[in-house]
């Protein structure tokens, strides 16, 4: 298909509405009910009455897919999406954004002038799903006078050094953290903050350049490498910090050593949308996959956000979806960061393990109306897997066996992300999968089965650097 999609023969998605749930328990079938009606206080019920409201929708990597973002907003709003063309992903994907709504492209203007742009429209509301765009969307949202994240707070959020530093000055955890720009900067920065470290990229996201280092050399050789090669990823500064140990027996030892946190906001009010698994990292550190529920105990569930919502309030969130990474270490929940956009994935996931739209959710707040938030029931655990090139794979040969998978109880589809002869590089994080199994069972031991399963019919051949 077009979209990348392989969907696989007798498999579809498998989606169930949801009313309030709890942490992590399944919940035995029930009546279904309509979703994200009942939840929602607004000022129009159902489509919009009369002229719909106009939200400026920031574009770029690490959101929503153009056509989910407009089946959302469509029943609530009209879309201006906001362009920067020097994004080769925007650039990709230009010409389906502009079938769909109209565009403003802000390509090659400054700050003041992109927000010039957007304001010349008189939106109601503006929103980015993307990393890469929260300051940009800030700037507008402070220009038009809209809620968002405010300036001070947008810095905070993608800036890993000064959010480290508003948290250990809020007295919510101190995570050691040095700021690097070369080489031998780096090591020195590894000897002051205790090794084994990890290095990534100031402003980075999506794992991109992201490693383990355990000695002084290593944390030189790695902020060179990333500074120098010719792929470098863009990043002109780094930071070297403490590597937060997970407990393995937190989430169960067949799963990742962390959680993530899914988030609303509005007027300094948090509240709790989910708390979302992990399948184990990937060398040297990324995604492996989501699950939903996620398979730690209510009790941890509970630390885990008393803990994430203390970073929202130390990073100054008082408006937006968050999405904060939580590492489960002997000593307790530890935040590994806080992003101001909702995950880029677990929109998927919550829309089949519970019903729950968070698109739509971010839309509407975005739009200044209400959210009110259910607790999420699943009535099945939703999963991703991701197929990362592993550390050395310089090119994909081939992938096999995606019909197969069709064998798997509950596998509905592999979204195919790289054609043989594409260049791989476990630097690109994120970006490097070539693929993502999507699928559903009825408890989290299936899902091993299933993914146990996968790795049997699925051959991925890569020529090695």
């Amino acid at each position: 298909m077009g979209d990348g999609r392989r969907w696989l023969s007798g498999a579809s998605p498998s989606v169930r509405s949801l009313d309030p749930p709890t942490f992590q328990r399944l919940c035995p079938p029930q009546a279904q009910i309509p979703v994200n009606h009942e939840w929602i206080t607004m000022g129009f019920s159902g489509a919009a009455k009369g002229d719909k409201p106009l939200l400026a929708l920031v574009y770029d990597l690490g959101a929503a897919d153009p056509v989910r973002i407009y089946s959302s907003a469509k029943p609530l709003c009209n879309l201006l999406f906001v362009c920067d063309r020097s994004s080769p992903h925007v650039a990709e994907a230009f010409d389906k954004l502009e079938s769909l709504a109209p565009v403003v492209d802000i390509t090659g203007m400054a700050l003041a002038e992109a927000c010039d742009a957007v304001a010349a429209h008189d939106p109601a509301g503006v929103l980015t799903l993307s990393e890469h765009q929260i300051v940009l969307t800030a700037a507008i949202a402070q220009r038009c006078r809209l809620p968002f994240h405010d300036p001070q707070t947008s810095e905070n959020l993608t800036d890993k050094l000064r959010q480290r530093q508003a948290m250990a000055a809020a007295g919510v955890q101190t995570t050691r953290c040095v700021a690097v720009k070369t080489p031998a900067e780096a090591a020195a920065a590894a000897l002051e903050v205790g090794l084994p470290a990890v290095v990534k990229p100031r402003g980075g996201a999506g794992s991109v350049d992201t490693c383990r280092v355990d000695t002084a050399e290593q944390c030189a050789q790695a902020v060179s490498q990333f500074l120098t090669s010719s792929a470098n990823r863009g990043s002109t500064e780094f930071v070297v910090e403490e590597l937060l140990v997970g407990d393995p027996s937190a989430a169960g030892d067949r799963w990742g050593d962390y959680v993530s946190v899914e988030s609303i906001t509005h007027n300094g009010h948090t509240q709790l949308v989910c708390v979302t698994g992990r399948l184990p990292l990937v060398e040297p550190f990324r995604e492996g996959g989501y699950v939903l529920p996620a398979t730690v105990s209510d009790k941890l569930a509970t630390q885990i956000v008393e803990t994430e919502q203390a970073a929202l309030r130390a990073i100054g969130v008082r408006h937006g979806v968050t999405h904060t990474e939580v590492k489960l270490t002997p000593e307790g929940p530890r935040v590994i960061e806080v992003n101001g956009r909702h995950g880029g994935y677990v929109g998927d996931l919550l829309q089949r393990a519970a019903g729950y739209d968070l698109v739509r959710a971010a839309i509407i707040l975005a739009l200044g109306k209400t959210v009110r938030v259910p607790r999420i029931r699943c009535r099945q655990v939703a999963y991703q897997y991701f197929i990362a090139p592993p550390v050395g794979a310089q090119r994909l040969l081939s992938i096999e066996g995606v019909e197969e998978l069709s064998e798997v109880p509950g596998v509905a589809y592999m979204e195919v992300l790289a054609e043989p002869g594409q260049k791989v590089h476990w630097r690109d994080g994120t970006r490097a999968y070539v693929g993502i199994v999507y699928g559903s069972a009825a408890n989290h031991d299936s899902v091993l089965q299933a993914l146990a399963g996968i790795d049997t019919r699925l051959q991925v051949d890569y020529a090695q650097g």
